[in-house]
Formats: C-alpha cells, sequence, structure tokens
C-alpha cells in the first residue's frame, strides 16, 4: 500500500481502505462534518448542513451559509443523516485549507458530476477571497 496520511484511513470491515476523506458521525450517528472541513449536502436546490451543537463552528462554513443566502438559496441547518446523505444530489466540504471541495461520491453514492449548487458556491466564494466581490471585502485582510 502507498504511503498515505492518517486521516486517509478508514477501518471498514476489518481493514485499513485508503480514502480520500471520512465523515465523522455524531453520537447518533447522524453526519456531523468531514475529518477537518464542514459538511454540506444539496438536495432539490435546497443546501442542508448539520446544525451547530455537534460540530466545529468552521468560519469557512459560516461564510458559506451567509453567501449561500446571499444568493438567495435556503440553506438549513439541520441534523443530517446518512440517508439524507445517500438522497442528495450534490455534496460538498468546506475549511480553510480546502476552500469549498465538491464530493464526487461516498460509499457507493456517485453525485451529479456537473454540480450546478456547489459550482455556484465555488465561484461565489472564490470571487470573495480574490476580492472580486465588493460585498465581502470587510472579511479580507490584505498584506503587502
Amino acid at each position: 500500500m502507498d504511503m498515505v496520511e492518517p486521516t486517509q484511513l478508514i477501518w471498514m470491515d476489518g481493514s485499513l481502505i485508503p480514502r480520500d476523506e471520512a465523515l465523522l458521525l455524531d453520537h447518533e450517528g447522524n453526519v456531523a462534518e468531514g475529518a477537518v472541513e464542514n459538511f454540506f449536502i444539496v438536495k432539490d436546490e435546497v443546501i442542508i448542513t448539520p446544525k451547530l451543537g455537534n460540530i466545529l463552528p468552521g468560519i469557512t462554513r459560516d461564510s458559506i451559509v451567509r453567501i449561500a443566502r446571499d444568493l438567495q438559496f435556503v440553506v438549513r441547518e439541520t441534523t443530517v443523516s446518512l440517508e439524507d446523505v445517500y438522497n442528495a444530489d450534490e455534496a460538498f466540504l468546506t475549511g480553510t485549507a480546502t476552500e469549498t471541495m465538491p464530493i464526487a461520491s461516498i460509499d457507493h453514492k456517485q453525485f451529479l458530476s456537473y454540480r450546478p449548487i456547489t459550482n455556484k458556491i465555488m465561484d461565489a466564494f472564490t470571487d470573495v477571497v480574490t476580492a472580486k466581490n465588493e460585498q465581502y471585502i470587510e472579511w479580507l485582510t490584505f498584506v503587502d
């Protein structure tokens, strides 16, 4: 097996299997977050993310929620079951290092390859962090 980072290993059926990322479940078996990112799904053009309480309140997560709402998307912060994930149209992670990262598949569930909502969110966030959107300019600190 090739060398992989510890967060790329998932214990499944008694063996270590390399993966790109892991989803963490809360104490009730619902999806909480990625190993170092916040988790979102899209279903019927509604953006859904686990509610605060069992997850870290990420700055990037908060930014994505605000941007999505400003773009007139409905954003629901609620409990997310594995069934919700498997029935979703799209899924993505957010974090300081990843910014916004689309998810192609989880287990055997393949998500939409063209990701219309995720792509809009990614483009809008990129415009914010590259100072192309004046609406959020106060979020940025410029250095020489």
